[in-house]
Order: C-alpha cells, then structure tokens, then sequence
C-alpha cells in the first residue's frame, strides 16, 4: 500500500511540474520468500536523508564462519562463564587477511565444435603474457593457482604459470563456466535453457562456497591466491561476495586476461580493489570474446 501511495504521489508531482523521487528497495544476500513472513520493509536509500529502520543488510556471518557460529553455546559451561566462551571465540577467529586474484581467461577461438578446440588465439597467448607479467610485477608471494580444467583456461593458466616460477596449480571442474543464474534484466541475445541454470548454478555456487571465504583460523599470514577462470563465474562471484544481488551479475563486463581483486578481512568484511582491470595492455590487445 505503501508503495502504491508513493507512485501515486510521484504521479501527482510529475503531472503539476515539480521533482518526483520514486524509492526502491532491493533486499540483498536474502533469499525470495512467496509470503508476507518474508516480506521486507521498504527502505529509501541513503541519499535521501531518510532513516533506516532495522538492522543492516550486511550478513556479518555470509560464509558461515563467525566465531560465534562456530561455537556450541549447548555445551557451554555455565560455571566458568564469559571467560571460557571468550576463549573459545578466539579459537575460531581469523587472524590472517585473503587477497583473491580472479583473472579472466584470454581470448580463445570460439568457433571450435568442441571444448578442446576452443584454444587461445595469437592475441590470447599476447594477453596472457601481459597478464602474467603485470601480477609478477606486483611483488607479492602468491600462494598458489586455482584454474577451471576447460581448454582456455588451462593455456592461460600454463602462460601465466611461466611468469610466477614456484606457485603450485590445481585445477578444478567447479570453475568451469556455465550460466549460475537467471540475470535480470534478461538479455535477448543469450537465453540457456532452465535445467542449464539449474546444473551450472549449483556448481558454480559450490565453487564460490568452497574458495571465497575468510582466512580459516589456523593461517597466520596473509594470503595471495590466483583463481584463472571465466566472466560468468567471476561476476557472480564478485556479486555473492559482495552482497549484491547475484542477479545483477550480467551488468558487469570483463575483459580477456583482465584481473579482479577482491580482499576478505580477518572479520568477514570484502572489499573490492579491481574489477576487470587491463589497463596494463595496450589498447589493441584488449577483447572481450
């Protein structure tokens, strides 16, 4: 009803020539409900000056690894109290920050009939080695290097790998790319059949469960780690790290061998340094197939 009012209000000032602002809100990182249980009041954003009532939309526990999560409060013993359970909080808390590196693969020929075909072009393998060097040149100690197990990801990887001498690799099928959700607005241009959604949305949500995450308790360093994969995987992954809607993933673009960096605090917080970033490749290397 709410929301009616404010269509018609707009409606009236529109009609008699003054401003009109019409307020939207999209409930972020929480799951559709289909009653009024799970209905969502309606916030005006920030810029209007508006307060917001109830509690941030930030899920401070979004990869399930919050100390106090981890903790049986069943178990807990009563008689020693506060101090024993903030001992055991310490236990679980992450000491160590994640700097995720996700890089596109480079262009390939997307004309082959099947996946092992579909090999980098001259222009691939230019953009690789000008992928590989500039993370050489950043200085840092990675970790190690996490690539999809499809064809062009694999030579991508193999190029970049020549540039990081040391840095182990493990490939993976949960990288592989693949269309993780329905994006809205729909695009006319690409529409997978359901059942692909509902395969690929999986895995690739799995994907992001098992490498996007806090520092586990245990890494006392912080880590630099390579994930060499594809644009739909790493834009639904930069939307579910962020909590945005995952929805939104296709309004964002990358470029071939473009790198998108993503940090994870000790306390769950993610910021977002790059995205698609190839500003180190002359003008004329630079795709997007």
């Amino acid at each position: 009803m709410a929301f009616r009012q404010a269509l018609q209000l707009a409606a009236c000032g529109l009609a008699g020539g003054s401003a009109a602002v019409l307020f939207s809100a999209v409930a972020v990182g929480k799951p559709r409900g289909g009653g009024d249980a799970d209905a969502r009041a309606t916030e005006p954003p920030s810029w209007t000056g508006a307060s917001r009532p109830g509690p941030s939309v930030w899920d401070s526990n979004w990869d399930r690894r919050e100390p106090l999560s981890l903790v049986n409060l069943k178990k807990r013993n009563v008689e020693s109290g506060e101090e024993e359970l903030a001992s055991r909080l310490d236990h679980y808390k992450a000491k160590a920050t994640r700097h995720i590196f996700l890089i596109r693969h480079s262009q390939y020929h997307v004309d082959g009939s099947l996946e092992k075909d579909r090999t980098l072009t001259p222009l691939g393998r230019e953009q690789a080695e000008l992928t590989g060097l500039r993370l050489a040149s950043l200085g840092l100690k990675f970790n190690k290097i996490v690539h999809s197990s499809m064809t062009r990801a694999v030579e991508t990887t193999d190029i970049i790998s020549k540039h990081l001498p040391g840095v182990s690799r493990i490939s993976t099928d949960l990288l592989r790319e693949g269309a993780p959700i329905e994006p809205d607005p729909p695009v006319s241009h690409w529409k997978p059949e359901a059942v692909q959604y509902y395969e690929d949305g999986a895995r690739i949500e799995a994907a992001f469960r098992n490498y996007i995450h806090r520092a586990d308790a245990k890494q006392e360093e912080d880590s630099y780690e390579i994930f060499i994969c594809h644009a739909n995987v790493i834009r639904y992954i930069v939307c579910r790290a962020l909590q945005f809607p995952p929805e939104g993933w296709l309004r964002l673009s990358l470029n071939n061998g473009s790198i998108t960096h993503l940090v994870i605090r000790p306390n769950g917080r993610v910021a977002l340094r790059t995205l698609g970033d190839t500003g180190f490749m002359p003008p004329d290397k630079i795709t997007r197939s």
